[in-house]
């Protein structure tokens, strides 16, 4: 994973094509409600910026699918980008072309424009060739900065990594180097913790994380499927029925070897609601009918006794429904148990990261990983096409 970095470039007098992730959340009048993944690009763009390079951002933003769709212009996102950096921010009108081949070339040293949306074209998805041939040509060098897309083999990701000298931005780096570290040669104990619905979706990582970790921690809706395939009644709750096979074999791959801790007690719910009826109940207790949507006070307190031990921990997802008050409270203590670590914790998962900003302990944890899919596909150890493409050093 030694790769070249922005830092192994003359780019004085470059134009320089920045792969950034400027997919942000917006409201319905476009306004942005966050723009953490913008102002983690600061670093790499400033630095561009400061050198004389001439500064070309790339991005797709939402799902417009191959389509001109003016609800997911970049432009939004080129006005916030020129506050954060208190300078302006040239906004073209297409990604490719001409004019913006003319737009990118008139650029003078520390100016920075920001292309259209590469999802306008439905080529980006399908890393056509001819498609970042032309995004090259409007550039000397590649960035990519944008771990959050490392994991698709895009024509802004990969394709244009192939036809100019392309290095990692320093988020892309920091990604690579801290999460590389804790699967290579972590400090031990080494912990993860896994959440969110569905085992299917992460059986590769349980399996990967089985061969690394010391202590393998299963909460939210996929517990529901192990908790089954161990002999529990679990009532109405979220089961992969197909899956129950698949949860007893990863338990006994884990054996004597890796600490595998599933919830003792749950929130559970007379229905899928805020409203809803709810009690704690031990997982031997679930009501039939009744749904498990939140890990109990006797597991929150059993996790955070295991995260207190741990000297790198990795957590990807829930512990319950976080997006419902009632059923938070489990991702919210495993949130202020990390928080409370002496360990290196790095946290990657939408909903995980929410916990973490929402108790305002985020500047309290190593790494929070900005890329969902990427960072669960980094820990199933999978080659992420975006990072593969970017040269060795």
């Amino acid at each position: 994973m030694e790769k070249k970095t922005v830092k192994d470039f003359a780019v004085e007098g470059k134009r320089v094509l920045v792969r950034v992730d400027f997919n942000v959340p917006m409201d319905e009048n476009k306004g942005i409600t966050d723009d953490t993944r913008i102002r983690a690009a600061i670093p790499t763009i400033r630095y561009l910026m400061d050198q004389g390079a001439k500064v070309i951002l790339a991005s797709h933003l939402g799902r417009p699918k191959g389509q001109v769709n003016p609800k997911y212009s970049m432009a939004p996102v080129a006005e916030r980008l020129s506050g954060l950096l208190g300078a302006p921010v040239e906004m073209a009108g297409d990604c490719v072309g001409e004019e913006v081949k003319k737009m990118a070339g008139k650029l003078e040293p520390g100016q920075v424009l920001l292309l259209e949306n590469v999802r306008f074209y439905a080529e980006e998805e399908k890393n056509d060739p001819g498609f970042a041939a032309k995004l090259a040509e409007l550039a000397d060098l590649y960035i990519n900065d944008a771990f959050g897309t490392a994991h698709r083999a895009h024509a802004s990701t990969e394709g244009v990594a192939r036809l100019l000298p392309a290095g990692a931005g320093f988020l892309m780096q920091k990604e690579i180097d801290i999460m590389g570290k804790a699967l290579a040669n972590p400090e031990r104990p080494f912990t993860a913790i896994l959440g969110g619905a569905k085992v299917s979706d992460k059986i590769g990582v349980i399996e990967n994380l089985l061969k690394q970790v010391d202590c393998l921690i299963i909460g939210g809706g996929m517990a529901n499927t192990f908790l089954k395939a161990q002999g529990y009644e679990v009532g109405k709750s979220l089961v992969e029925n197909d899956k129950l096979d698949l949860a007893r074999k990863l338990v006994q791959e884990a054996g004597c070897r890796v600490k595998f801790l599933l919830p003792s007690d749950v929130v559970a719910a007379d229905q899928f609601s805020v409203d809803a009826k709810r009690k704690v109940v031990g997982v031997e207790e679930i009501p039939a009918g009744w749904l498990a949507l939140d890990i109990g006070p006797a597991t929150a307190k059993l996790f955070a006794e295991e995260i207190s031990f741990a000297r790198t921990i990795v957590w990807n997802g829930p512990m319950g429904v976080f997006e419902m008050e009632p059923f938070a409270a489990g991702t919210e203590a495993v949130a202020k148990a990390l928080a409370g670590s002496k360990a290196v914790t790095i946290v990657g998962g939408g909903d995980s990261v929410a916990a973490v900003e929402k108790l305002g302990v985020a500047e309290k944890i190593t790494h929070i990983s900005t890329g969902g899919g990427a960072s669960l596909e980094f820990l199933e150890g999978k080659v992420l096409p975006g990072v593969a493409a970017l040269q060795d050093k």
